[in-house]
């Protein structure tokens, strides 16, 4: 369904190693809204939620609940270090359309 890069994981590890509250690990939403119709949302989970969709990768836990799943089916979670951008980049190959900030994206 959804794969986290090695970089990313260890990027995750080191920012849910830093939090002061327990965290489970990452969740990843879709919001509608932005210039092309959906929004990614990251967040740390406290917990994983009944229906969620979990995956593991280099020792971090990734949630996507039953709603957000077929938006979010076969993303890749990246890290990116450049001149241009440092953060999470997500590519996901069912998006038909992008903004150029790469934070929104339409599918059919």
């Amino acid at each position: 369904m959804v794969t986290v890069t090695e970089s990313a994981s260890r990027k995750l590890a080191e920012l849910i190693s830093q939090q002061a509250e327990p965290v489970a690990g990452l969740r990843l939403t879709v919001h509608q809204g932005g210039c092309s119709g959906y929004q990614y949302g990251m967040s740390f989970a406290e917990a994983q939620q009944p229906g969620d969709w979990v995956g593991e990768f280099h020792g971090v836990k990734v949630f996507v609940d039953a709603e957000a799943a077929p938006q979010l089916n076969g993303i890749e979670v990246d890290w990116v270090e450049s001149l241009q951008a440092t953060g999470f980049a997500i590519r996901n190959p069912n998006a038909v359309r992008s903004c150029g900030c790469g934070k929104s994206f339409e599918t059919h």
